[in-house]
């Protein structure tokens, strides 16, 4: 437990929040690194894109969990596009069918992602405590959850230049989805920064929006953690 103290100011406040993203954000696991680097495997790679779909598949399911839980009705409003960047609207696709497309350019079949026939224990655990936390915390907790994105832009540019220059093996077409969050993560997180940084003002609530940022950071390590032990019997028929 930290200790007690007057309230960070916000700008203070902001330097904590990314402070915990420069020590624990996901850019630092070796398997990114490694993606990164451009030495992972086929097999390491189809791997990876089938288990993150357990995340992203809970995506819009938290952000409709945010807007159920906040009683403010302009939030509502302005949250809710991250459910239409995911699920999409009409004819116009969401970035739930960008991954299953990037799926298909690795040589991985949406029904493998749709089926979770390859979905390891750790990853599917991972997503689903997210989402549970969403679920039961208080909707601004889920905000501060949400600030990853503060990183996003960074790791979307390194991981998208990696795999056109190191994975050629992976069609180009597939990459609509990380162009897209190339726009998407810095307005969504520009927002939930301003909220969390005007809303969350005495100690004891900075804190516990410092403690949801770590919990999210150690929802994506983990599941890192379980791609990364995945054994070479993970291909099951």
């Amino acid at each position: 437990m930290r200790e007690e103290s007057r309230s960070w100011s916000r700008d203070e406040f902001t330097r904590q929040l990314r402070h915990v993203l420069e020590r624990r954000y996901h850019h630092l696991h070796p398997f990114n690194l490694r993606m990164h680097e451009g030495t992972l495997t086929r097999d390491e790679l189809q791997l990876w894109v089938a288990n993150r779909f357990c995340y992203q598949r809970i995506i819009p399911l938290k952000d409709a969990a945010i807007v159920s839980a906040c009683p403010e009705r302009a939030i509502r409003q302005r949250w809710i596009e991250r459910i239409i960047d995911h699920d999409g609207r009409g004819d116009a696709d969401g970035g739930l069918e960008g991954w299953l497309r990037l799926a298909e350019a690795m040589d991985v079949t949406r029904d493998t992602l749709l089926s979770e026939r390859w979905a390891l224990p750790g990853a599917k655990f991972a997503a689903e405590a997210y989402l549970t936390f969403c679920r039961t915390r208080p909707w601004l907790e889920s905000v501060a959850a949400s600030l990853t994105e503060l990183f996003a832009p960074t790791i979307v540019q390194e991981r998208l230049a990696a795999m056109l220059k190191h994975y050629a093996w992976i069609a180009s077409d597939g990459l609509e989805y990380f162009h897209r969050r190339l726009t998407q993560a810095p307005r969504d997180a520009e927002y939930a920064l301003a909220l969390v940084t005007e809303r969350a003002t005495t100690r004891e609530a900075q804190e516990l929006m410092i403690q949801a940022l770590e919990f999210k950071c150690d929802v994506l390590w983990s599941l890192l953690d379980a791609v990364e032990m995945g054994t070479p019997a993970w291909k099951v028929p």
